[in-house]
């Protein structure tokens, strides 16, 4: 039997203020946060808003996700010391693909890098 990770049942909206922040703390914002996030996940503005506002947990908020962009398995490289591209397990992989994305957004990166377009 797997245990799964207890970032699974953390809630997306105790994170979220994590990502604005280092995004903030290197001149980005949080509209640009969001727009990586919708980017990701498929949400709308609103929905995304309104996953925040139930505190949909880490599991719940990515397997509700309306459209996963294709894209996101040109994510490459190292985020806590795991390389993204090598996470087996689908929700941690969406999970890292995200913290990646910030990653990139709070080094500076263009947006038209960090989307993939």
């Amino acid at each position: 039997m797997t245990t799964k990770h207890r970032i699974y049942s953390m809630s997306f909206a105790s994170v979220y203020p994590l990502y604005v922040a280092k995004a903030e703390k290197k001149g980005r914002n949080k509209a640009e946060v969001d727009e990586i996030i919708r980017w990701l996940t498929g949400y709308r503005q609103a929905a995304l808003d309104a996953q925040l506002k139930k505190k949909t947990n880490f599991e719940d908020f990515f397997e509700a996700a309306p459209k996963l962009n294709p894209l996101r398995s040109l994510i490459k490289g190292v985020v806590c010391g795991v390389r993204v591209e090598d996470v087996k397990e689908p929700i941690m992989q969406e999970i890292r693909y995200l913290d990646k994305l910030v990653d990139e957004l709070a080094k500076g990166k263009a947006m038209d890098k960090i989307l993939r377009t």
